[in-house]
């Protein structure tokens, strides 16, 4: 009997994006981003990574081009809170590589804070990087995809907090939700440019960052409520962001994904 309860080895690539040209924004380090730049590149892509810290963006692309040295990997710096970087991210990946595929909106910010005691500052934030900068980044893709006339596939990182309530998360929650209606809506405006943009919605994907920056109590409570016991992988949240970005899912468009074990 297979025991869901322990995460299962990585499932290899199955070429489904051969061809493809993938741009991941917040792809440096350990989460979500890096693992989805690693899942698309094994599914045959060709890769630009973003993120905002330059040094380990380089670092990331030098390690997955050596992971990967029959694909090509390029990075460009963008911080999703400006318009012209994200802008700039765009067109540096079509000069690099010729034309965009498939965007993967990833960037996000977190936070845990009661909404009693929480600043302006702190709201604005988190919804400016989280909502907006994929907003931004959704925008800049639909421009390029509307000219390039060649249709491509935008996949947003949401979360099921953009359903569930939580302590101290009404910041992110709040943009995630956000992300989750800006998918549909814009799904619908941009089928006319022959574009799909569907999200994912993880519970809760543990690596190395996340458990810097939260208490390893929380994230333990919050693991053993799934009903597998255990929190996903990065990478089984990126292997759901590679399937919407390709062939096999050529008829879904505004849809939310849950990548949970429950959905509320």
């Amino acid at each position: 009997m297979t025991d869901l309860s322990t995460a299962p080895e990585i499932t290899p690539g199955h070429n489904l994006l051969a061809g493809k040209i993938a741009v991941v924004t917040a792809a440096a380090g350990t989460g979500i981003g890096s693992a989805t730049a690693r899942r698309l590149l094994s599914e045959g892509a060709d890769v630009v990574i973003s993120d905002w810290h330059e040094r380990r963006l380089k670092e990331t692309e030098e390690a997955l081009q050596a992971e990967f040295s029959d694909r090509r990997v390029a990075s460009v710096p963008c911080d999703v809170s400006s318009t012209e970087q994200v802008d700039a991210l765009i067109a540096g990946a079509v000069a690099a590589f010729g034309r965009i595929d498939v965007m993967v909106n990833n960037a996000g910010l977190g936070g845990e804070v009661p909404v009693v005691d929480m600043t302006d500052e702190q709201w604005d934030k988190v919804l400016d990087i989280t909502l907006n900068g994929t907003f931004r980044a959704t925008r800049a893709v639909l421009k390029y995809f509307r000219e390039a006339g060649h249709g491509g596939v935008v996949v947003n990182n949401a979360s099921v907090l953009g359903w569930r309530a939580q302590h101290g998360q009404a910041h992110y929650a709040a943009a995630k939700a956000g992300v989750m209606a800006l998918t549909r809506c814009s799904a619908v405006e941009a089928a006319e440019f022959g574009v799909r943009i569907n999200a994912v919605a993880p519970s809760i994907a543990r690596h190395a960052f996340l458990d810097k920056v939260t208490s390893a109590d929380l994230l333990d409570r919050l693991a053993a409520g799934e009903a597998f016991g255990r929190a996903a992988e990065p990478w089984e949240v990126a292997a759901t962001i590679a399937m919407l970005a390709s062939d096999y899912t050529t008829y879904l468009t505004g849809e939310v994904v849950s990548i949970s074990s429950q959905r509320a």
